[in-house]
């Protein structure tokens, strides 16, 4: 397939090229012979581009097995990797991800705002029942779900427009550092599109391979998205009932307790153990236990409840949190404090918003 995709580009770039030749021998002026070189030197770099992938010893492996183990047509595969296009942009943005190289104070800034704040009591209004249903069966707040979509993506707004293949196929081949995980979720990736019946090249979303409201990878879509609305079909690509249902369901098998806390500000007192601050996302220590180590709640927990130190730069200088269980359930989703703090403080600010607007 490659030889044939890549022998009809070459003819047609011989073509065009005689076709060049002939009118800058008609007396083509000197600009428009310059136009026409670089016209044709972008189709060929364009053709390299598209069927670069496909040449690299990784792709044939994961060929290999996808036609061993699960049954591939090799030709399909070969047609799909032989349109792959290898994006720069994926890997200049994954290289400096804002959780790494903002505050907390300019983080905050991107997702606690108004305008996203307004846009999910929106949301929330338009799929009230939906939302209901979900704190019934699944015991997370309406809250916590339009706000983790609201961050994701807007509320389906801004879902991603890089094709899914292009940018798992960019970080599996061109990312070193984490081929194996990008590798992984393109193989889970091409499973998942033949599941759903979808056609693998005409699936888009972020520039991690991230897909839907609720932006999930490949594996977390085959392995937690459901059918909340009943049709037989999961989509979260288009369908919000089976997007907040999906999103419950994630937190839920990764350690949602009903009714627990998430975080709670700190006090901390002369002396405080600063090796412990930051130092895992996971919770290590027992509130009491934290409380000797010099970081006092100043909400009441249980004593023997699992905590996490926190020291994060703020608008008006140094925060001290703790972390509890629910709030390393919302780093599961995405590996990072900056991140879960903002999900948590957008879905309070929701569901104030929210409740303000039932009053009236």
């Amino acid at each position: 397939m490659f030889h044939r995709v890549l022998g009809r580009r070459m003819a047609t770039f011989l073509s065009l090229r005689a076709l060049s030749d002939q009118r800058i021998e008609a007396g083509l002026s000197a600009s428009k012979r310059r136009f026409a070189q670089v016209l044709l030197g972008g189709m060929l770099l364009q053709g390299a581009a598209q069927a670069d992938y496909i040449q690299y010893p990784q792709t044939q492996a994961l060929m290999d097995e996808l036609v061993s183990e699960q049954g591939f047509s090799r030709s399909d595969l070969e047609g799909w990797f032989a349109q792959v296009e290898k994006k720069q942009s994926i890997l200049d943005a994954i290289a400096r991800p804002a959780e790494k190289t903002k505050t907390w104070k300019e983080y905050r800034k991107i997702f606690v705002t108004p305008s996203r704040i307004a846009k999910g009591v929106d949301f929330w209004r338009e799929n009230r029942q939906t939302l209901e249903r979900m704190e019934a069966e699944f015991g997370v707040p309406a809250q916590m779900v339009v706000a983790i979509i609201g961050v994701e993506t807007r509320y389906g707004r801004h879902k991603g427009n890089y094709r899914v293949m292009d940018a798992l196929s960019t970080l599996a081949f061109d990312y070193p550092r984490r081929s194996p995980f990008f590798t992984k979720e393109l193989k889970q990736f091409l499973l998942l599109a033949r599941e759903q019946g979808q056609a693998p090249m005409t699936l888009k979303g972020s520039y991690a391979g991230a897909m839907g409201y609720g932006q999930f990878m490949p594996s977390s879509y085959r392995a937690y998205a459901i059918d909340f609305d009943g049709d037989e079909l999961i989509d979260i690509w288009e369908n919000p009932v089976d997007a907040i249902g999906s999103v419950a369901n994630y937190f839920v098998r990764h350690g949602w307790k009903k009714n627990a806390p998430v975080v709670s500000r700190v006090r901390p007192e002369k002396g405080y153990d600063q090796s412990l601050l930051n130092a895992s996302l996971k919770p290590k220590y027992t509130v009491a236990e934290l409380k000797q180590k010099g970081f006092t709640p100043l909400a009441e927990y249980a004593d023997e409840s699992m905590a996490t130190a926190m020291k994060l730069q703020g608008e008006h200088g140094a925060e001290f949190w703790l972390g509890l269980n629910n709030f390393y359930a919302i780093t599961r989703y995405n590996h990072s404090r900056l991140y879960a703090m903002a999900v948590y403080q957008l879905s309070d600010e929701l569901r104030q918003a929210f409740e303000l607007e039932k009053e009236h």
